[in-house]
């Protein structure tokens, strides 16, 4: 696995195109994942700073793990299929156990930023969109 950070959010709302791009911690190899605008202003908001006076979906997911003395442990980019993404949320809960729970990136990714939990891709997604890539050109 890879671990990557948020490296850019583009929200063209005329076009109705939301992306957001990871890059690799400590390297070059960049990952761009189109995601509805719900969970692009999601993500945007948070890291902007704003906080909203009543929490959104995602701050409420992230309150109600931590309520539960759970915590986000880690996002797992792990399949691409049809163009489609998917992705694990790794949940931390007392007693040290570990539950994964399917989940679509842009939630995840939402909730990481929140929870501060490290974002991780497997090799074989990169190597699909390097080989999808050199294709095209």
């Amino acid at each position: 696995m890879i671990e990557m950070e948020l490296n850019k959010i583009v929200i063209d709302e005329k076009r109705h195109d939301q992306l957001i791009a990871l890059k690799e911690k400590g390297g070059d190899r960049v990952l761009p994942i189109v995601i509805g605008l719900n969970e692009a202003s999601a993500i945007k908001l948070k890291i902007s700073g704003f906080n909203p006076p009543r929490p959104l979906t995602h701050d409420l997911i992230a309150v109600i793990i931590d309520n539960l003395g759970a915590t986000v442990e880690k996002i797992i980019i792990d399949e691409l299929k049809d163009n489609t993404f998917y992705a694990k949320i790794v949940i931390k809960v007392p007693g040290g156990a570990s539950k994964i729970i399917d989940a679509r990136p842009s939630d995840s990714i939402a909730l990481a930023v929140r929870a501060r939990a490290p974002i991780f891709v497997e090799d074989k997604i990169i190597k699909q969109y390097e080989m999808f890539n050199k294709e095209k050109s």
